[in-house]
């Protein structure tokens, strides 16, 4: 069975290492890293790296080093076939098989054709609401009077979607073309005797919202009814490239807030999410018109390891809150935060922050209730603790909430805090669900717990933690390559927001630099733009087959694991080569200007370029 390259490139951007090997090795934070016992030789202290960043593990001890399918392999003597299947099966996914028929190639070429072109008329139609709304003084009136403003409303595109039933028939050249139907634009009605269709705009007098996927493609719209009209939101329908389940309206937009933030805040609407960003906080994200899923909380956990859910006060916010909880357990690990944020009833995040002000929101936000106590409050409601009928009715509702969670500190926390309330031992309490009795002893190949250190005498230091490590952490300089292009390529191979960091002309400078380095930036610059940002062992698998495979390869396994990326060396090897290049400029130019007045004017622009102050 062959398995398509691009597949296990998606599998591994989707799959997290530190999940998968935190099933196997207990794993503890490490600075940037994870650290544990080596499972693949027999050791005492931790000397086995897992990187989140780079999706990557490596053994200071034995050498061993891969990604997530190679794990599986190397652990559970799984073949690579085995391994990947059973990755997918793990995040749903569907593996395809490259020996496929003729016919099944040809109706696959066609579908990722189709995928293309459905983006191709979404993004027309949402340059057309675009200038539907500069035209349109009643929605320009609307923002405004929401307290939006120009800037905000170019950032995320917002439009207008005009009265009439066939206003898109002046954008595109045929109005009966079925791609209209099917990106969901256009609806198509047949009389009674079947006879005839009637084809009409969908959105019709709203402020358009564009809906965009993380590697900035217009994939569908929200419109927001100006007058009385209902619903007051309009979605469109699922598409071959939109999914409400899996996407969150405003996470392209606010992608490099949310590391600023450290946070993600999930609100209800896309209102909430404008006028957020508007009010400073950026790092606002929105369901779409549906429950908050576990793909929509494994999306966000890729950008952030913080989801606080945002929710109206009243009894509607609390059954949301209640859906958001089942999709946020299966990711609640030891390393993770999710809270729950309910507002007053009578405001949303716009209302409270023009009330109170950002400063008191932010507040808000930080007192907001973690999963854990979420999950008692739930699991308690109704019950009458101080019967037995109660108690045990509190078990019931707890029994596939504290199920659903990852073990780890936290599951095993939260199952002393249930068995309190039940009034029965955590052993006794894991017996009546099924589970088992938790273990009090470590797997073999893990870390004691700190418990079972050797005692110590009296007046003696505290001795380190098993997981925290004496030594200063290493200085950056002194094991990078030579060549800045080379320390360069391995920053943006091995972080995955490091391409999105830099500016166009900084792609450009990159992508013009001499093989390998030019071609291997180019690679990463088409990259970027077909499937957003990848990390490292994703990669790995893209450039299967490459020209300079080998060479970027070679350049990454000089990193040793604990070396971080850093976005201002990387800035600064940018800033020198541009030096370099103006330098060099500036002696060929000086040594023709006497006899070409171009080149002296030239060296004079440059000369008093060097002079001006930096912009503030």
């Amino acid at each position: 069975m062959a398995i398509p390259q691009s597949f296990i490139q998606e599998l591994l951007a989707r799959a997290d290492v530190v999940e998968i090997v935190g099933r196997y090795v207990q794993l503890k934070k490490g600075g940037a890293n994870f650290m544990g016992l080596c499972p693949f030789h027999g050791e005492k202290s931790p000397s086995f790296s897992v990187s989140p960043s780079k999706q990557f593990y490596h053994c200071f001890g034995c050498g061993k080093n891969g990604n997530a399918i190679s794990f599986l392999m190397e652990h559970a003597g799984m073949n690579f076939v085995e391994a990947v299947k059973d990755l997918a099966q793990q995040y749903g996914m569907q593996v395809p098989e490259e020996d496929l028929s003729p016919q099944d190639r040809e109706r696959a070429a066609r579908q990722r054709e189709k995928q293309a072109t459905l983006t191709d008329v979404l993004e027309k139609a949402g340059e057309a609401y675009r200038k539907q709304l500069r035209a349109s003084p009643r929605a320009i009136d609307y923002l405004k009077g929401r307290g939006l403003s120009g800037e905000i409303a170019r950032q995320f595109g917002l439009g207008y979607a005009p009265e009439g039933w066939r206003s898109l028939a002046s954008v595109f050249p045929s109005y009966d073309d079925p791609l209209l139907a099917e990106s969901g634009l256009v609806i198509v009605n047949a009389d009674d005797q079947g006879a005839d269709e009637k084809r009409y705009d969908r959105f019709r007098d709203r402020v358009m919202f564009p809906i965009r996927n993380v590697k900035g493609e217009c994939i569908g719209f929200g419109g927001r009814v100006l007058g009385d009209g209902t619903p007051k939101y309009l979605n469109s329908p699922e598409t071959p490239v939109f999914s409400k389940g899996r996407e969150l309206y405003g996470l392209f937009e606010a992608r490099h807030a949310l590391r600023e933030a450290g946070y993600v805040l999930v609100t209800e609407g896309y209102m909430d999410v404008v006028a957020l960003a508007q009010l400073g906080f950026p790092n606002a994200v929105a369901t779409l018109g549906t429950a908050c899923t576990t793909d929509h909380v494994q999306k966000l956990f890729r950008f952030t390891d913080s989801v606080v859910f945002s929710f109206d006060g009243d009894a509607a916010g609390r059954r949301a809150a209640r859906k958001a909880l089942d999709g946020a357990l299966p990711y609640a690990t030891d390393v993770r935060s999710v809270k729950f944020l309910f507002l007053p009833p009578e405001h949303d995040p716009d209302s409270y922050i023009r009330e109170f002000g950002a400063d008191a929101f932010a507040r808000y936000v930080s007192e907001a209730t973690p999963l854990s106590r979420f999950l008692v409050e739930v699991a308690r409601e109704g019950c009458d603790l101080d019967s037995a009928e109660g108690r045990a009715h509190l078990a019931a509702n707890a029994k596939p909430l504290w199920s659903a969670m990852p073990d780890g500190a936290l599951k095993r926390q939260l199952l002393g805090d249930l068995a309190d309330l039940v009034q029965l031992g955590a052993h006794e309490l894991t017996e009546l669900w099924g589970q088992g009795a938790p273990s009090r002893t470590p797997r073999a190949g893990t870390a004691r717990h700190d418990s079972e250190s050797p005692p110590r005498r009296p007046g003696e230091a505290q001795r380190p933690r098993p997981y925290q490590s004496a030594a200063p952490r290493p200085r950056l300089g002194r094991t990078l390559p030579a060549s800045r292009a080379g320390r360069a390529l391995q920053i943006v191979l091995t972080d995955p927001q490091a391409w999105d960091h830099l500016s166009n002309d900084d792609h450009h400078l990159l992508s013009e630099l001499p093989a390998p380095y030019g071609p291997l930036f180019a690679w990463i610059e088409s990259q970027s733009h077909d499937h957003g940002p990848q990390p490292w062992a994703a990669l790995r698998e893209a450039l299967r087959g490459h020209e300079h495979e080998a060479f970027a390869v070679a350049e990454v396994a000089k990193v040793p694991p604990e070396i971080e990326s850093d976005m201002a060396e990387l800035k600064g090897i940018l800033d020198t080569e541009r030096k370099r290049r103006r330098d060099e400029e500036m002696s060929r130019l000086a040594a023709a200007a006497p006899s070409d007045p171009e080149a002296y004017a030239r060296l004079r622009d440059l000369l008093n370029a060097e002079k001006e102050p930096p912009p503030s």
